[in-house]
């Protein structure tokens, strides 16, 4: 079962599994026009396999409709989330509503119904927030990490995947400057220094994957990305699309950053190097804390936090290259020249 799978990510994990031996894919979403939308995608492109795809409307705000959706279920990619910065910055308790307490009933729910495994979907913008998304993405994490101490991890297993910013998913930046290129206006961006770690869809679910195979309940797992300044972004899709065009800068919108974190230091002090990933074990120690008088722990890893700015910096030309290997913006390229 996917929450949230109407999404961008949703979509990314339907074309990974359709076509393997999983039985049936269940999408969880609250909107019945993208449900349509998607369903009759799915048949026209992969009619062969896309009986597999079960569609529930509910809402994880709705303790009952998620319970509805998820009898038989073994497995739980949770992507349902409200993650615009600038509209969670004026509704922030929407933002607590969906991304708090409704990861609090897919997990409720994942408990009781005996799911085996539980993947949630977090954000670089979790790591030290400065905004409501972030900050409900942050006590998301902590409800996760919460639910993993008082299940048996022989039961259900419960992990968490943090990553940047995904390139062309919907309602991201990519998409609207092609958007404003094509209508010959200027391209917009905040503001040209800052930075932000980039990858693919396809690099989202590797992570999640990784997670679901090789994570212990109550781990966050972080993928090691590179990033690039917004203004290095820009110019990389004005080469591909219009070189002429023109960039207005319009100032930091509400609660953004100049860089995103995706594993602070405190975590650094118990994570784990993984390769091309970080894991970060869930912390069971009790909260008797009259021991650590008698037995403190001052072994510290020599991890240090891991953010945008001290991250591989991508230049103009190997932007370029990753912009080129999406199906997104080949097809738009095309579009372009028909």
């Amino acid at each position: 079962m996917i929450t949230g799978g109407t999404g961008s990510f949703g979509n990314a994990v339907l074309n990974r599994f359709l076509k393997t031996d999983i039985g049936e894919i269940r999408v969880f979403s609250r909107d019945e026009k993208k449900q349509d939308d998607m369903r009759h995608e799915f048949q026209a492109r992969m009619p062969e396999v896309s009986d597999k795809i079960k569609f529930f409307i509910g809402d994880v705000r709705d303790l009952a409709s998620v319970k509805n959706a998820m009898h038989g279920v073994d497995y739980i990619f949770h992507a349902a989330a409200l993650k615009q910065v600038p509209s969670c910055e004026f509704f922030p308790l929407e933002a607590v509503k969906t991304n708090v307490i409704g990861t609090d009933n897919v997990l409720t729910a994942a408990i009781e119904e005996g799911v085996k495994t539980v993947i949630c979907l977090s954000t670089d913008k979790a790591a030290y927030p400065v905004n409501a998304m972030g900050t409900s993405k942050a006590m998301m994490e902590k409800v996760i990490v919460a639910k993993s101490r008082t299940v048996d991890p022989d039961k259900t297993k419960i992990c968490c995947t943090r990553y940047g910013n995904v390139m062309c998913s919907r309602g991201s930046v990519i998409p609207l400057w092609i958007d404003q290129i094509k209508e010959g206006k200027p391209i917009t961006i905040t503001e040209p220094n800052m930075t932000r770690f980039i990858m693919s869809l396809d690099e989202a679910v590797d992570l999640v994957l990784f997670a679901f195979e090789n994570g212990v309940s109550g781990d966050i797992l972080v993928q090691k990305a590179p990033a690039c300044t917004i203004g290095v972004l820009a110019d990389a899709v004005k080469e591909l699309f219009c070189p002429d065009t023109e960039v207005k800068v319009i100032g930091i919108r509400h609660g953004e950053k100049m860089y995103e974190t995706l594993l602070t230091n405190e975590e650094c002090a118990h994570a784990a190097d993984m390769g091309e990933f970080y894991r970060v074990p869930a912390d069971k120690r009790s909260l008797n804390y009259d021991k650590y008088f008698s037995s403190g722990d001052t072994d510290r890893n020599p991890l240090t936090e891991f953010n945008s700015n001290n991250t591989e910096l991508l230049n103009v030309e190997q932007v370029k290259e990753k912009l080129l290997s999406l199906d997104y913006i080949k097809e738009e390229l095309e579009k372009m020249k028909g």
